[in-house]
């Protein structure tokens, strides 16, 4: 992979340069010094590989739901190698998300509940309907 700018680089990635320059910000992406000297393009940031992985990581880190400040901890971790910590925190967000996904199943069996009822009821009001009054 050649050298990137900015705009490739968060095309490369699947995010906006807003966003990049926010990581950069937030510390989750090194901000590349400017080239200088005759013949270097203007002065213009170059991003490589190792740039759009990051930037890959931290997409597939929040999809998994762990907070930007989490993303940062674990960049962190993978640079002093501290595997025990990053299996922790995805050990946490695991449980997290198997509480999350109880919670929606029951939300889901009451709303089909609601539904069957629904269905097979006659004259009054919808039960769901009613339901989501309290």
């Amino acid at each position: 992979m050649t050298a990137l700018t900015i705009a490739k680089l968060a095309r490369e990635a699947g995010v906006g340069v807003e966003t990049v320059r926010y990581y950069q910000r937030r510390g989750l992406i090194p901000e590349p010094e400017r080239p200088s000297g005759p013949g270097v393009g203007g002065g213009v940031r170059l991003y490589g590989a190792n740039d759009v992985a990051r930037l890959r990581f931290i997409k597939s880190a929040q999809a998994a739901g762990f907070t930007l400040d989490e993303i940062a901890e674990l960049l962190a971790l993978d640079a002093i190698d501290d595997r025990a910590r990053a299996r922790e925190m995805a050990q946490v967000r695991v449980a997290l998300l198997d509480a999350r996904i109880r919670e929606l199943e029951l939300a889901r069996d009451a709303l089909d509940r609601l539904a069957q009822r629904c269905a097979t009821g006659g004259a009054g009001p919808c039960p769901i309907l009613t339901a989501f009054e309290d």
